[in-house]
């Protein structure tokens, strides 16, 4: 093990409590940006708070039926604040969102027309 790599698996430890096995596989050369990134955005504040994040996480991988990160993302929402609630919404927001884009994209709307309507629906809601 290369001493970078051993350092930055003691960040990794000192994160998590361990270094979980799916980083084992992950090259040296690539691992420093690799935690960076995994530890930015699920687990530091950044524009999004960490709980939409987790719950966004939830939503997204119940549509790419992901069971890791569907896992992962249901147990970082409740670390974070998420209710069950919460994360039932999400996963039904997903059902609902993925149903919209296969019915709009499936009977091929005209996308023009679609973004002109929408920007006068944004404007009448805007009042």
């Amino acid at each position: 093990m290369s001493p970078a790599r051993a350092d930055i698996e003691n960040d990794i430890e000192q994160t998590l409590g361990l270094v979980p096995s799916f980083f084992d596989g992950i090259p040296d050369e690539l691992l420093e940006a690799e935690w960076t990134l995994f530890k930015r955005f699920e687990f530091e504040e950044t524009h999004i708070p960490p709980k939409y994040k987790q719950l966004m996480g939830v939503a997204l991988h119940s549509y790419t039926h992901c069971h890791y990160c569907s896992l992962f993302h249901a147990a970082a929402a409740k670390l974070n604040g998420a209710t069950d609630e919460e994360i039932q919404e999400a996963v039904h927001f997903a059902k609902h969102s993925a149903g919209w884009s296969t019915y709009l994209n499936g009977t091929r709307q005209d996308y023009d027309q679609f973004a002109s309507e929408l920007e006068k629906v944004g404007a009448y809601l805007a009042g």
